[in-house]
């Protein structure tokens, strides 16, 4: 098992749900954050206030997913058609346990 963990602008927040459901993933979650990088003030989607302030809105999606699956939805969201190139960073991250409580 793997963390798929997406971290994107929040313009493309309801695209990168969609291609998520379209993909197959189900289970899912999403947070708001805020990041902080050197390529903020050149970001078209900022405001001044944002840009002043140096933090960016983003949005975090995790994902708990089985290997092969993790690096084909990474392989799909990655190309160009996606929409979503140039959009956000990534990492994947081994899972030890998955459970319910």
């Amino acid at each position: 098992m793997k963390n798929l963990v997406l971290i994107v602008n929040a313009v493309v927040h309801q695209a990168i749900i969609d291609q998520l459901r379209a993909l197959g993933v189900t289970r899912f979650t999403v947070a708001h954050v805020e990041g902080h990088d050197l390529a903020s003030s050149a970001d078209p989607f900022l405001s001044a206030r944002d840009r002043v302030v140096g933090f960016v809105p983003r949005v975090r999606v995790d994902a708990v997913l089985p290997s092969e699956q993790a690096a084909s939805i990474l392989e799909t969201l990655g190309r160009p058609s996606s929409g979503l190139a140039g959009h956000g960073i990534y990492w994947i991250s081994p899972v030890e346990r998955v459970g319910e409580f």
